[in-house]
């Protein structure tokens, strides 16, 4: 117990270490409620990253912003973080519909850009902001979409459990209780991009390309719920999708931003193909088969608490009429919260403990920029195909693509 509570009290309240000489300084595009999580806290124990300005539509609430986390400038517009020539990366946390113009806009004035999942509203968009040519050129920009739980070292043992040809079925899930989630909150304007598989769905999407290490066929089915009032029509506050991956596979995600008050974990829960287990004590007549379940729970907030648990359903039948003769289950659990804990491969990888998934993402995200090899990365065509999955869903739900932004 008492190292639960280190852990999560130095989660939210990191040391604060010394900055080196090098050290990037970024700029924030928006007070925004999510960018304390995302990267202030983060960056207090990062020796490469410095928080150098903000700026939001409402100067009041920036200097707000700014004096709370100890950011020394203010800046009247997001033009002018990127217009000045000491903000060498920018991180940008606006609600989805201004993702692409301002990515675009802070690439174009040669800042990297640390960018809030959804990357964008669809996937026209993502085709040209992942392509954009200045990133083509030496010493481009770098880009990253912040999908910070796949950088924890749960979810990369996860992965590493499983083989993606042999998966059958999926099942993901999370969910925000309803109480921290009103109707005026921008995760219900559709003009700002918004709905429940934009905001928190996207996770169990990225999950389940994740799992598959492919992407979908077809959408079989999208259920969606939504107020029906006749301003929130078209936005979603939970869902129900199933797609069809190449291998045959079934992967189900479901979400919602009106859940329950007594929060429940996010799920992601693997079926493997059944297969034959050699065990030479049997006669030729019998065979031994083992059905492997495989499940996450807590792939969104993992170090607050997570567990991987393994269950290996064996049966013993004759091959002639596949009679069962013998059936028991087995378990096992694992956990990560650092890639020593992980063990293996992932053994000599950096990190505490108390490292959040944003933590661990921001480093990835300073080694990219620094020239250094980095351990796992979300790739600008990683991020188009999500929001060609995202795009399939809601064309299937009837609730339409998210709208496209005008600015070119």
């Amino acid at each position: 117990m008492a190292s639960l509570v280190y852990r999560i009290f130095t989660a939210f309240s990191p040391p604060i270490v010394e900055k080196k000489s090098d050290a990037i300084r970024f700029g924030i595009l928006g007070a925004a409620q999510t960018a304390p999580l995302s990267l202030v806290t983060p960056a207090k124990s990062h020796p490469e990253v410095i928080l150098q300005a903000v700026a939001a539509r409402d100067r009041t609430r920036a200097e707000k912003f700014a004096k709370k986390h100890g950011i020394p400038d203010v800046r009247d517009s997001y033009q002018d973080i990127l217009d000045d020539p000491n903000i060498d990366a920018v991180y940008i946390p606006l609600p989805n519909s201004l993702h692409f113009e301002w990515s675009v806009r802070s690439i174009r004035a040669g800042k990297h850009v640390l960018l809030e999942k959804p990357s964008v509203s669809n996937a026209a968009e993502a085709n040209i902001l992942f392509n954009l040519p200045e990133l083509l050129h030496p010493n481009a920009p770098v880009l990253l979409e912040g999908f910070h739980n796949r950088f924890h070292p749960a979810v990369q043992l996860f992965r590493s459990l499983i083989n993606p040809a042999d998966v059958v079925h999926v099942h993901t899930d999370s969910m925000i209780p309803w109480l921290l989630v009103n109707k005026d909150n921008i995760g219900f304007n559709y003009n700002l991009s918004g709905g429940s598989m934009m905001h928190l769905g996207t996770y169990s999407f990225a999950m389940l390309r994740m799992i598959f290490n492919d992407e979908p066929e077809e959408c079989l089915n999208c259920d969606t719920k939504t107020f029906r009032d006749g301003v929130h029509d078209k936005c979603d506050y939970g869902f129900t999708a199933l797609f069809r991956f190449p291998n045959g596979g079934m992967g189900e995600a479901t979400a919602s931003l009106r859940g329950p008050l007594l929060w429940k974990p996010s799920e992601a829960r693997v079926t493997i193909r059944a297969a034959v287990v050699p065990d030479e004590t049997l006669p030729s007549s019998q065979e031994k088969v083992l059905t492997r379940q495989v499940t996450l729970h807590g792939f969104l907030n993992a170090v607050v608490w997570h567990r991987i648990d393994i269950k290996d359903s064996y049966v013993i039948h004759n091959k002639a009429d596949r009679q069962p003769i013998k059936k028991w289950i087995e378990f096992k659990s694992h956990k990560a919260y650092t890639y020593r804990e992980a063990g293996g491969d992932f053994a000599n990888l950096p990190g505490e403990d108390w490292w959040m998934s944003f933590r661990h993402q921001l480093d990835q995200f300073v080694n990219q920029i620094k020239g250094r090899p980095t351990q796992f990365w979300v790739s600008g065509d990683d991020s188009i195909k999500q929001m060609k999955m995202i795009d399939m869903a809601y064309e299937k739900s009837g609730l339409g693509l998210r709208p496209t932004s005008s600015f070119r």
